[in-house]
């Protein structure tokens, strides 16, 4: 008998919940249901608002996520879309990656955002044995959406500051594709007044997409941008429309954001944008 819990598209998000400050699980469930896609949250930590401010609750939920899942293995959930962001330990990528050989079928995308480092250094929580354990995780995903620093990271690349040639990103993002992603966009890449995201599919020639840069950077535009690339994959729009598409939905929320004054901690206001993603 047909299990009338999948007559609906679905994506599994695991990343954290942040009550306040706009990233995480908080940005992707607007974003995927209002593309039409039934968001389903695995919770890796609850925080009352994001690290960025100088005082937050936290709770880890590592040691839940197990039993957790569980559940959803009774109800025979499908997954069209599986989309991982932020994980706070090796343990956690674990749970990810046996989430992933646990829950996939032929009709399901993974997209995987390696949230790492940031300005050519990883994140104080990221070891050495997260960061090998993240480039494990990438070989499941279908697609993968790094920064510059993280797209170092995962090639054992020396950041440098400064220009970098295109032609030294695009290797790179070749070089991730070996590990198993068919599609990758190394993001963010600031080019003198723009910003360009470098987009590469197997099969054909690297690609710069470039954008005038406004405003000032704000915490959770990865988060955006990730979350729609996760929703088109699901709803089969091709992947560097999809990268014009996240590139132009973050330019517009940064502008109204700076209209409203709004502090970069928290984050991006793209719900009266919404609409515009249908």
């Amino acid at each position: 008998m047909e299990n009338a819990h999948n007559n609906q598209k679905k994506m599994a998000v695991i990343n954290d919940i942040s009550g306040f400050g706009r990233c995480s699980i908080t940005v992707a469930m607007p974003i995927i249901s209002v593309m039409g896609i039934q968001c389903c949250p695995v919770p890796t930590s609850i925080f009352s608002n994001h690290t960025a401010y100088p005082d937050y609750f936290f709770d880890d939920y590592t040691d839940k996520m197990p039993a957790y899942i569980s559940k959803w293995k009774k109800l025979g959930l499908e997954f069209e879309g599986i989309y991982s962001g932020f994980l706070g330990s090796g343990e956690q990528i674990d749970i990810v990656r046996k989430f992933i050989q646990d829950f996939r079928t032929d009709r399901t995308r993974v997209i995987v955002d390696p949230v790492m480092g940031d300005w050519g250094r990883p994140y104080a929580t990221y070891t050495d044995d997260m960061c090998r354990e993240m480039k494990r995780l990438a070989e499941y995903a279908d697609i993968l959406t790094p920064n510059l620093t993280e797209a170092c990271i995962l090639t054992d690349t020396v950041y440098e500051e400064g220009h970098w040639p295109v032609k030294r990103i695009a290797d790179m993002a070749e070089k991730i594709q070996e590990m198993g992603p068919d599609k990758v966009v190394v993001t963010g890449i600031r080019q003198g007044d723009f910003v360009a995201n470098l987009v590469c599919e197997k099969g054909e020639k690297p690609r710069v997409l470039r954008s005038h840069r406004v405003g000032t950077e704000r915490c959770g535009t990865g988060d955006v941008f990730s979350s729609i690339i996760a929703a088109d994959a699901v709803n089969g729009v091709p992947f560097a429309d999809s990268v014009k598409k996240a590139s132009a939905f973050v330019k517009k929320s940064i502008l109204l954001s700076e209209e409203r004054g709004i502090p970069r901690e928290d984050g991006v206001c793209f719900e009266e944008l919404l609409r515009t993603l249908k």
